[in-house]
């Protein structure tokens, strides 16, 4: 009588631990690729006023519409603007930036960080207000210019600036509008 050898445990072995690595291995991408499609659902959903309260104490140069750049520390933000601090070689004055007057920014990191306050949803409006009552001198900077003056009114998107040098009074719509400086 012949006897049968069953096969060697350490072959059955081999093959379950062959097996479990695949298995592992399938496991791991699956948890790549869903790691990686819940990053770009997460990215999808960032917006650039997320980026800039990330940002809030960095330097970054914002490049305007107009081409000009504006190098600044980044001090507040809301869902419609930023308000840097100038740094040398710029003027030290602050400066009220429209989201939508920004073309490109240097400066930023990669990461974002969610409204926390209610101040972070504030429109331009109500900041604008504010240097209106106190009558701040402001340097409004538009696509087609600069002007000097103080904040006579500001509508729902727009302002009026009172120009100090002719006296007279200038219409700025919020579209045209690039930054709102503090006046040297």
């Amino acid at each position: 009588m012949t006897s049968l050898h069953p096969a060697s445990p350490t072959r059955w072995e081999s093959l379950f631990s062959d097996l479990e690595a695949q298995a592992r291995a399938q496991s791991a991408a699956e948890a790549d690729a869903l790691v990686s499609e819940m990053t770009r659902a997460e990215h999808a959903t960032m917006t650039l006023a997320d980026r800039f309260r990330a940002a809030v104490g960095t330097v970054v140069t914002l490049e305007l519409l107009d081409g000009a750049p504006l190098r600044g520390v980044v001090r507040e933000v809301a869902d419609e603007w930023v308000l840097l601090q100038g740094v040398r070689p710029e003027p030290a004055s602050q400066h009220l930036v429209p989201l939508g007057a920004v073309a490109g920014v240097r400066g930023l990191a990669r990461q974002a960080a969610s409204a926390t306050s209610r101040r972070d949803t504030l429109g331009l409006g109500p900041v604008l207000r504010t240097l209106q009552r106190d009558r701040a001198r402001v340097t409004v900077r538009t696509l087609s210019g600069a002007v000097g003056g103080r904040i006579g009114r500001v509508g729902r998107d727009h302002l009026d600036i009172d120009v100090l040098d002719d006296r007279g009074t200038r219409l700025v719509p919020f579209t045209a509008l690039l930054v709102v400086s503090e006046a040297p």
